[in-house]
C-alpha cells in the first residue's frame, strides 16, 4: 500500500514539476516582437538600397535618408544594428567630405548624429556583428554615447 502511494505521489509530481520547468525554458530566446510584413518587406527594401548607395555608389547622403526612413517608420526592424551602423558611418564619411555628396549639416552635427547611431548599436545590439567597427569608430568621437541618448 505504501509503494503505491509513493508511486502515485511521485506521478503527480511529474505532470507538475514538468511543466513549470518546460515554460522557464523559453527564457533564453527574449521576448517576442510582433512585426508587420508589409513593413518589414519595404524596410529590407530601403536597407538594400541605402547598401547599394553606400557601398558602391558612395553616395553618402542618399544612403543616410533612407537609413532614417527605416529607423522612423520601422524603429524594430529585424536588421536595426545594420541600418544604425550604415547611417553613422554614412553620417561620419560626410563629416569628414568623404564620397560624392555633400551635406547642407555641419561637420560637428554630423559627427555628432554619427556618434548617436553608433552608440545606439553599441549600447542596444551587443551581439550585433557590427558593434566591433561601430566601437572602433567611436573612438575618435568620444566613446560611447550614454544608453539613454539617441541621435
Amino acid at each position: 500500500m505504501k509503494k503505491l502511494c509513493l508511486i502515485a505521489i511521485c506521478s503527480l509530481a511529474l505532470f507538475v514539476v514538468v511543466p513549470v520547468t518546460r515554460a522557464q525554458g523559453g527564457a533564453k530566446h527574449g521576448p517576442e516582437v510582433s512585426r508587420d510584413p508589409g513593413l518589414e518587406k519595404d524596410s529590407q527594401h530601403n536597407l538594400e538600397v541605402a547598401r547599394h548607395y553606400f557601398k558602391l555608389k558612395k553616395a553618402y547622403v542618399a544612403a543616410l535618408q533612407r537609413c532614417e526612413e527605416i529607423i522612423a517608420g520601422n524603429p524594430t526592424y529585424a536588421k536595426i544594428d545594420e541600418v544604425l551602423f550604415i547611417a553613422g558611418e554614412s553620417s561620419l564619411r560626410l563629416a569628414e567630405s568623404k564620397g560624392k555628396q555633400t551635406s547642407k549639416d555641419s561637420s560637428d552635427k554630423l559627427r555628432d548624429d554619427a556618434r548617436g547611431y553608433l552608440s545606439q548599436l553599441v549600447n542596444d545590439y551587443p551581439g550585433s556583428s557590427f558593434r566591433k567597427q561601430a566601437e572602433e569608430d567611436l573612438k575618435p568621437l568620444g566613446g560611447p554615447k550614454p544608453k539613454d541618448s539617441k541621435p
